[in-house]
């Protein structure tokens, strides 16, 4: 029997539309779950195992077994940006970024108190009542966490103003909405931490720096009364009547970093720039002034100093003695490797360490790389296609004898 060629070319091509139907579909379906994947890792599952390498630092002299110590804490400079120079997509990508880090810590670190060293807001010391409003509903969202944690924010320039732009009005409606104060002594577990205002330290004795001033000397003054175990009688009539704390030197936090000429002495992964280290600091503007650093420590003895306002990471030491650690911006818009610190506190004792989160010229990077080997697939998925579609045109050509 003589075979009927046009039977066969319709036969074959028709096995050739079918398995490339099937072909199609399934390439489609792998391209999404492709897409998808690397989305759900970019921007979720890739701050897991950053903060997984991360954990609560020990204490190497401290024998004190009554209670737990604090597990605190302590990042800087989330600046939300507002309605003025805030663009939409800007908003979206840096604030998902903060959320999503700032969770995700909560959840495998369990720290007790969160403290945010100011410049919460980028516009605070230009919102409108309605613009304040839409910033502090974002704060509380990216930032919300359980009631069995505490979150206490320090003020920065950037929430109320620098000092000449600084109003009562500012700093009310910023003490209202965090619960917090000029100057606040906290102390949790036997352990003071003391709360500044920074901007309120001019020297100008302005209504408000008055104000600030007065208080920090009165909880001076307390803290050294505690601190007293074997009291003369004139301290004994002195102290009587004071606000008690515990007898443990403090924990100083505040935006500002006291006085210190320039970064050239900072060194690490999120120091500054190095074409930025040797440049001189402004006081007042970057740094507190020496007069006001000097009455910080005399006032307050504190045994470590937290601060944020430069964006990068720095380590000093005050008198030869007091350990002050800059805390970098926690933001993507303000550096390509925010951290935090993780500090575990008792009263006679601490232990810090530093938590790195994802960099974004890696997950640029992981887009790019992707987005590059998706496109190459799909070329040469499209170069399959065009040479099925040949073979089936050549079949369709031939004719039966």
């Amino acid at each position: 029997m003589v075979p009927n060629f046009k039977d066969i070319r319709d036969t074959l091509t028709l096995i050739m539309y079918g398995l490339f139907g099937k072909c199609k579909w399934s390439f489609t379906l792998s391209m999404v779950l492709s897409v998808t994947s690397v989305f759900l890792f970019c921007e979720y599952l890739i701050y897991y195992p950053a903060i997984f390498l991360c954990s609560w630092p020990k204490m190497t002299n401290d024998n004190t077994s009554l209670s737990s110590p604090v597990r605190a804490l302590f990042l800087s400079d989330t600046h939300l940006l507002g309605a003025i120079k805030g663009h939409w997509f800007d908003k979206l990508r840096r604030e998902w970024q903060m959320e999503r880090a700032f969770q995700t810590a909560l959840w495998v670190l369990k720290p007790d108190i969160v403290f945010i060293l100011g410049d919460v807001f980028d516009e605070g010391k230009w919102s409108t009542a309605k613009d304040w409003e839409d910033d502090v509903r974002r704060f509380r969202h990216i930032f919300r966490h359980h009631s069995d944690m505490e979150l206490v924010v320090i003020i920065g320039n950037h929430d109320i103003g620098f000092h000449h732009e600084m109003t009562w009005h500012k700093l009310q409606r910023f003490e209202k909405v965090f619960n917090v104060t000029s100057a606040k002594v906290l102390s949790r577990k036997g352990v003071n931490f003391v709360l500044v205002n920074s901007m309120a330290l001019h020297g100008d004795h302005c209504p408000i720096c008055r104000s600030v001033e007065n208080e920090l000397h009165r909880l001076s003054a307390a803290l050294n009364c505690s601190s007293q175990e074997n009291q003369s009688e004139s301290m004994k009539r002195r102290c009587q009547g004071r606000q008690t704390f515990p007898a443990t030197p403090p924990i100083l936090l505040q935006h500002y970093p006291l006085y210190r000429e320039s970064d050239a002495k900072c060194t690490g992964l999120d120091a500054a720039p190095l074409e930025e280290r040797h440049q001189l600091f402004q006081e007042r503007y970057d740094v507190l002034s020496q007069e006001a650093s000097h009455r910080l420590l005399w006032w307050f003895q504190p045994r470590l100093i937290l601060s944020g306002h430069t964006h990068s990471s720095c380590e000093v030491l005050h008198d030869n003695k007091v350990p002050e650690i800059s805390v970098p911006s926690f933001s993507w818009r303000n550096r390509n490797n925010p951290s935090f610190i993780l500090g575990t506190i008792s009263p006679s004792d601490y232990g810090l360490s530093k938590c790195f989160l994802p960099e974004e010229s890696s997950v640029i990077a992981i887009y790019c790389g992707s987005a590059m080997a998706l496109l190459l697939l799909a070329l040469g998925h499209f170069h399959l296609f065009r040479g099925t579609l040949n073979i089936s045109s050549l079949v369709g050509k031939h004719k039966p004898l």
